[in-house]
């Protein structure tokens, strides 16, 4: 038999054509590439604030939604921490049901157009997929496609709005508007809690707002995707700091029954050496939140922030290429990177990372700082970095940087961005003497339920974690959501 009508016109079983029918499906599935998406061209983008990527067309979508194999066992599942049913999505842009793909998404995310943009799927679910795991090939797009899905909903002004059970007139506060806050506040609204959302800073969103630059998330994105949350229901209060405006025994008399504690890690780290006090050194965490929250970079607001034309960031995470992908963005002839890793070890993604390097972006990798100097007025002029080698991995399992004596030599600089990591915020734990805590300052929980040492309080995100990804915090959220749901139920079964 010479092709495979033939195969199929043959004596056998039913259960063997189906069989054949889907290894031939697989193998033409399998030999397709992943549809790239397209972005801005790297010498227009890097002077403005517009979005890097585009976006795939529809056209695009439903190429690449063909390319997933329908598998019976989808271990892309189990890498995403807020349990996408991926296959179920994608299988709905294969047949052209875009919206139907966004109601599935909205199921269990309730930040699909965030996550399609900012969560490391390379190393969550598509690391999972089939593709990857498997075959060693280039996996499905499963990010581009939730994007694509959340951005086509959005842009048919056919927003669904998720169902909710009926109001059964318990209240919960959600502290902090992050992730966190935002995945556990959409879960607790669906169960029925009358559910309150209280921020401390004037705007909605945290660390979606304050800690990511525009050209990798719209602001626009992030209010969309909330208004979806107040359409449900859940309610916000800004400029309200827990523990200063009200302490949680005052929130209680007002009749909050359980609490979830998303205030993230916003106490910056620096790496103490001398001069690090002069003006212009800036911790990552407040160069971002000048720029992208209080609009430090337009002409008409007063807001301060001294725009270099000789930038160093010291760090190599994501918050990294932010801040000095942003100092380029604002006029910055020389921004550059310091990490005491190689490229390989740095934790960054690997898009990020590209994106940068195509904007210009210098990259001294095994260089650390070792001292700053100022001018007459106390501004950063100049900075000695010392050379540094690989040694033996450390806890992390990368290699350990080792400084390599007589190496230093001094860099012209004028701002300075410190983004080494940042300690969880301590306003709440310090107000709630029996709340447990580690030695890092974070809270410990459950990690099933996310319930703290106090039985009504639970947390999640970099309160918990440290420093967390964006869908790693919701995935907190929505574990203690549940947990709140588990809580407050046998707690009425018992009254």
């Amino acid at each position: 038999m010479e092709n495979i009508a033939e195969y199929l016109k043959a004596e056998r079983s039913q259960e063997w054509r189906t069989e054949l029918r889907k290894s031939m499906k697989a193998k033409e599935r399998t030999s397709k590439e992943r549809v790239h998406m397209p972005e801005r061209d790297p010498n227009i983008r890097n002077k403005n604030i517009d979005e890097v990527n585009l976006g795939l067309t529809a056209e695009m979508a439903l190429e690449e939604a063909q390319r997933c194999l329908d598998c019976p066992n989808p271990t892309c599942i189990t890498g995403c921490p807020v349990g996408i049913n991926i296959p179920k999505f994608i299988k709905k842009i294969e047949t052209n049901d875009f919206l139907g793909a966004a109601v599935v998404l909205k199921e269990t995310n309730a930040l699909p157009a965030v996550c399609g943009r900012v969560c490391p799927q390379e190393k969550q679910c598509e690391n999972n997929c089939f593709y990857t795991i498997s075959l060693k090939k280039t996996p499905v797009a499963i990010g581009n496609l939730e994007r694509f899905a959340a951005d086509f909903e959005r842009n048919s002004g056919k927003i669904a709005i998720p169902e909710v059970a009926e109001p059964n007139g318990i209240k919960v506060a959600v502290i902090g508007s992050g992730p966190a806050g935002l995945s556990a506040a959409g879960d607790l609204c669906k169960y029925g809690y009358d559910v309150t959302v209280f921020e401390a800073l004037h705007e909605i969103g945290g660390v979606l707002k304050y800690g990511i630059p525009e050209f990798r998330l719209p602001n626009e994105i992030v209010d969309v995707e909330i208004n979806v949350m107040k359409q449900m229901g859940v309610k916000f209060r800004t400029n309200f700091v827990v523990g200063k405006t009200a302490t949680l025994d005052d929130l209680k008399e007002q009749g909050y029954e359980a609490f979830f504690v998303g205030s993230g890690a916003g106490l910056p780290r620096f790496m103490n050496i001398p001069g690090e006090n002069y003006n212009g050194i800036f911790s990552s965490n407040e160069y971002l939140t000048r720029i992208n929250l209080m609009n430090a970079a337009k002409e008409d607001y007063d807001t301060p922030v001294l725009s270099g034309k000789n930038v160093a960031v010291i760090g190599g995470g994501n918050t990294a290429m932010d801040s000095v992908r942003t100092a380029k963005r604002l006029g910055a002839e020389r921004a550059m990177i310091i990490y005491r890793r190689s490229l390989k070890e740095m934790p960054a993604r690997v898009e990020e990372v590209k994106h940068a390097q195509e904007e210009g972006i210098e990259f001294m990798n095994l260089h650390n700082p070792v001292e700053y100097y100022a001018d007459e007025h106390g501004r950063v002029n100049r900075m000695k970095v010392q050379k540094m080698e690989l040694g033996e991995p450390d806890a992390s399992g990368r290699r350990r940087p080792i400084p390599i004596p007589g190496s230093e030599f001094d860099i012209d600089v004028d701002t300075v961005v410190v983004s080494v990591g940042v300690s969880p915020n301590p306003l709440i734990p310090s107000s709630l003497p029996d709340l447990k805590m580690t030695d890092w300052g974070t809270i410990v929980v459950d990690k099933d339920t996310m319930q703290s040492s106090i039985p009504e309080l639970f947390a999640g995100g970099d309160i918990v974690r440290g420093g967390a990804t964006v869908i790693l915090a919701m995935g907190d959220g929505r574990k203690a959501a549940a947990g709140i749901h588990k809580y407050l139920q046998e707690k009425v079964r018992k009254n």
